[in-house]
């Protein structure tokens, strides 16, 4: 791929310009990657632009960034050539240097548009797996891989894709503004979550945090919160977001009566404000990569339970942060549940430990200064080295992947 012809793109004032082409454009881990990402790569040096397959309230939140935000089709099994047609087209226009896929029906459309302009495309997988597309585009073009989780690290590696086209960087949290409450006694509230759902001041209250999808298991949290409503007679339970199986998780705490207890708090303007309102988070997931919920509660002082998936081990330290259980198992997560929510002073100090993990090692401006390095020298026709991938550190953050310069893209 000619990508040295893309690097002489640089418009009036320098900057690489990045196609974002993103596969949805909903409230989801993704679309939340995207926002934090462009809200920290610096303006003098980046000029962003976004392709999206319809228009939604996440849209809005990209022009209010500043992004230019263009619409086109996405459908994951039938690709109109329209859509083709008007990202090449965006691409030679706008002077793009570089496209930046999210999602495997956006992977397929920013790699027929590379392959038209002989752009260089980075794709940030974030899921747990890579997918046979995934691979395909990858042989195909040289692109490079972006992974947020060390196991598709390994697995990008055993697949075949050279060390020198897959970067591992994490996600990140912004620990300014997820931060946790003061400590003390907890005053009694005249607005906010607890005071919305009838939660008293003082009660211990445990969060799911996610879409209502099976993927995330929000069932295995309702059947683990009604176990701990028999053990811990003070506390309480609340899911925060919305998804299909809404209806049927209200019905089980209803035929067990819990209503009282357990409650659906739907999706949250300030998210930063409903974290301080926790005193633990679950993550019951049958599935993950890294996810945002997962560090913003940690950022915010929270212990975590979650099941042993994707990235989750790499964010949990078992017993000094929160604790790891087999997914599925909502009796285990009963029992952790119990045992946290009966001991104030451990819960605390699993939380300020959560907290300074993710200072260390999971800061929102550290990952995305990584990134930018790595925008930039695609652009520039470079590449980066391997990975490192060991262990992250008690004192700090891994640090970013050793680069070598190259006029080859990705070679």
């Amino acid at each position: 791929m000619p990508a040295a012809s893309a690097a002489r793109q640089l418009d009036a004032r320098g900057r690489i310009h990045v196609l974002e082409v993103l596969g949805n454009a909903i409230t989801g881990g993704m679309e939340h990657y995207v926002l934090r990402l462009l809200g920290c790569l610096p303006p003098e040096r980046f000029r962003t632009s976004v392709l999206c397959p319809f228009e939604s309230p996440f849209t809005s939140a990209l022009r209010e960034q500043g992004a230019d935000v263009f619409v086109t089709p996405m459908p994951p099994d039938d690709l109109p050539w329209s859509s083709v047609q008007m990202a090449s087209a965006l691409v030679r226009s706008g002077g793009v240097d570089l496209l930046h896929a999210h999602l495997p029906n956006a992977s397929q459309l920013a790699a027929l548009a590379a392959a038209l302009t002989g752009r260089p495309l980075l794709t940030t997988i974030h899921a747990r797996t890579l997918s046979t597309q995934d691979l395909e585009i990858h042989r195909a073009l040289g692109s490079h891989l972006a992974v947020v989780c060390r196991q598709t690290y390994f697995q990008a590696l055993a697949l075949g894709v050279s060390a020198g086209q897959v970067s591992w960087i994490p996600n990140g949290v912004d620990t300014r503004r997820f931060t946790p409450r003061p400590a003390g006694p907890r005053a009694p509230l005249a607005d906010g979550l607890r005071a919305r759902l009838g939660v008293p001041a003082g009660a211990p209250l445990a969060g799911f945090i996610g879409r209502l999808h099976w993927e995330k298991g929000p069932d295995v949290f309702v059947h683990a919160a009604l176990l701990a409503c028999q053990r811990c007679p003070d506390a309480h339970f609340v899911l925060i977001g919305e998804g299909p199986m809404q209806a049927s998780l209200e019905a089980q705490v209803r035929d067990f009566s819990r209503g009282g207890r357990i409650h659906f708090a739907g999706l949250q303007d300030d998210m930063p404000a409903a974290c301080r309102a926790l005193d633990l988070a679950v993550s019951s997931s049958h599935s993950e990569a890294m996810p945002f919920a997962v560090l913003e509660a940690m950022a915010s002082g929270l212990p975590v339970i979650a099941t042993q998936v994707g990235g989750l081990p790499e964010l949990v330290e078992q017993g000094h942060t929160g604790y790891l259980v087999a997914p599925g198992d909502a009796r285990a997560i009963a029992d952790l549940l119990a045992l946290l929510l009966t001991d104030p002073a451990t819960c605390a100090r699993m939380g300020q430990r959560a907290r300074q993990r993710c200072v260390e090692a999971f800061e929102l401006r550290d990952c995305a200064e990584r990134t930018s390095r790595l925008l930039l020298d695609l652009a520039e026709g470079a590449h980066a080295g391997p990975a490192r991938v060991s262990t992250l550190p008690a004192g700090g953050a891994t640090a970013a992947p050793a680069r070598r310069r190259s006029g080859k893209q990705g070679g």
